[in-house]
């Protein structure tokens, strides 16, 4: 059997009805278990193992995050299997993986030289096609649309001088603009659910709203009653995969971190952790299906081992680092 027609039967897969797993329970704590212990094994060198608990996370859910085809990619072509790695691409582009940035990809560049490179860039339309059809494009563009406002707001208290100034400029000009956001929030995640990945096709557009709403002051957040309100939604929308755990970390973060001056024990994006409460971090992290601080460290030394792309949160450079 020759690849062209290997492509097509691919292809033909990805599209038949027959491959339907809406019988299988949506269980994204599972699935990022998964993921967490594929990463596990890469930590450990065993590419080949981490590469097949991959594929198999993939078979049992209906939605992928798009982070994880752009790993399982390059896993596969580091283990020297380019059909799969093929396979995975396609499968990526289907998820809203757009060509210039795959391009873009340093590390899967070779494949460029492959004969099947060509069927990406024929059918690229088409595998694109598909992701358009996932997702909610009207509500894509509204929440692109609070993203930029909200931006714009945000943009204001840099050109406040002084704590007080920009504490004044956040009660009484950012938090009037973030309730009307929370607001259209609630009437979207009423009708559609979290608008992150899984419906709109992009992750940080509202997680940076909820992350500006959770930073305008300490007194602020104290009184809030808003976020206090959508928080059980959130919780929800992380174990059906709407929100992803970067998303909900960075969110908790940042009002973790308001309310105690950074001094509580979050996350470890906004402040590094103690080595004395690395343990409440972590148990943080994994309940969010986040992997642990020393594991995401371990990966960042096989990104420069290996030049594969792990997509890491880059909010923090390189490893977290772990204080006395």
């Amino acid at each position: 059997m020759n690849w062209h027609l290997l492509v097509a039967l691919f292809f033909f897969c990805f599209l038949c009805p027959a491959q339907d797993k809406t019988m299988i329970p949506e269980d994204y704590d599972f699935y990022h278990k998964q993921i967490n212990k594929a990463e596990g094994f890469i930590s450990e060198e065993d590419y080949e193992k981490a590469l097949e608990i991959y594929k198999e996370t993939f078979t049992s859910f209906n939605f992928v995050f798009l982070r994880d085809y752009k790993v399982a990619a390059q896993l596969a072509f580091f283990v020297n299997d380019k059909d799969t790695a093929f396979d995975l691409v396609n499968e990526g582009l289907a998820s809203g993986w757009e060509l210039k940035a795959l391009k873009k990809e340093k590390f899967l560049s070779p494949l460029q030289k492959e004969p099947r490179w060509n069927y990406i860039q024929n059918n690229y339309d088409s595998l694109h096609s598909l992701y358009l059809k996932r997702i909610d494009l009207a509500v894509r563009e509204g929440v692109n649309e609070l993203f930029k406002k909200d931006q714009k707001k945000a943009l204001g208290a840099l050109f406040k001088i002084g704590n007080k100034a920009q504490e004044k400029y956040g009660s009484e000009k950012f938090a009037p603009h973030s309730e009307g956001q929370m607001a259209q929030l609630f009437v979207i995640m009423d009708t559609l659910g979290y608008p992150g990945e899984k419906h709109i096709g992009n992750d940080y557009w509202m997680s940076t709203v909820l992350s500006h709403h959770n930073s305008i002051s300490e007194e602020y957040v104290r009184g809030d009653t808003l976020y206090n309100h959508i928080r059980p939604a959130l919780k929800k929308a992380l174990a059906s995969g709407e929100i992803s755990p970067y998303e909900y970390a960075l969110i908790e973060d940042w009002r973790l971190a308001v309310l105690s001056k950074r001094s509580a024990v979050g996350y470890g994006f906004l402040s590094p952790p103690l080595k004395i409460t690395l343990g409440e971090t972590n148990a943080l992290r994994e309940k969010a299906g986040l992997r642990s601080v020393q594991l995401r460290n371990k990966l960042v030394d096989i990104e420069e081992k290996t030049g594969m792309n792990l997509y890491l949160p880059d909010w923090v450079e390189g490893k977290i680092e772990v204080e006395e």
